[in-house]
């Protein structure tokens, strides 16, 4: 039961931290420490160093030798390269998931889209609440992964969609994209539970290419906007 909880502890720690970030509630380019996260979360600085160091394997933060952990900046080429990869790996993903899907499995993934459905329903969300239909969306293609058999290619596309977080984060609040992200992995799991691998991989790719189209203009627009105030100060 210790080891039960210690591991709950971890995981929410890991989960609130991540969220922290992923959200820009600690922006990019922030310098924070072990100290300053455990005494705002409340808790000793254990559990927030297993937290910082599987963030810095996720790619969300850079540890600084005695100065605590830089939160990465997200830029147009990182975005880019994720996202060209993601899209590979995730069409790939989708096809194989759906030559292989037990029934078991599309019980799941039903249940992943319930869950969307339900969180969007919630009157007057809240950023958590909003966050957690990111996650469930995110873990979504995890999932996917995971029944396709590949167990590298799992691997691969999880650490992808770890650096991918931000950017959807920043495509769904900005955009407000959450009905269309719904109604696309909607149809990817009803291909994937109709077997039907190459429609399923065509969708998982048109998903994420609509994805990266939609963040690249945001990143874009910001960059624009910062060089018209270099240029006009």
């Amino acid at each position: 039961m210790a080891k039960e909880t210690k591991n709950t502890l971890r995981d929410s720690v890991y989960s609130a931290l991540k969220a922290m970030i992923v959200t820009g509630q600690i922006p990019p380019g922030s310098r924070v420490t072990e100290s300053d996260i455990a005494a705002k979360l409340n808790v000793s600085r254990t559990p927030v160093r297993e937290a910082f160091n599987r963030l810095e394997r996720d790619g969300l933060v850079t540890g600084r030798p005695r100065q605590g952990y830089a939160v990465t900046e997200f830029d147009i080429n990182m975005f880019r390269e994720a996202f060209d990869i993601r899209e590979l790996l995730d069409g790939h993903a989708t096809e194989l998931a759906a030559a292989a899907a037990t029934e078991k499995d599309k019980a799941r993934l039903r249940a992943m889209l319930a869950e969307c459905e339900r969180l969007a329903a919630i009157p007057d969300r809240t950023t958590r609440e909003k966050f957690q239909e990111l996650e469930v969306g995110i873990d979504l293609h995890r999932v996917i992964a995971e029944i396709s058999g590949n167990a590298m290619l799992h691997g691969m596309l999880c650490g992808i969609l770890d650096k991918c977080q931000h950017y959807v984060w920043t495509e769904l609040l900005w955009l407000d994209e959450w009905k269309i992200a719904r109604d696309e992995h909607a149809e990817i799991v009803e291909a994937i539970c109709a077997n039907d691998a190459r429609r399923a991989g065509t969708l998982a790719r048109a998903h994420v290419r609509g994805s990266r189209e939609n963040v690249l203009r945001l990143l874009q627009a910001k960059s624009d906007y910062q060089s018209f105030l270099a240029k006009a100060s």
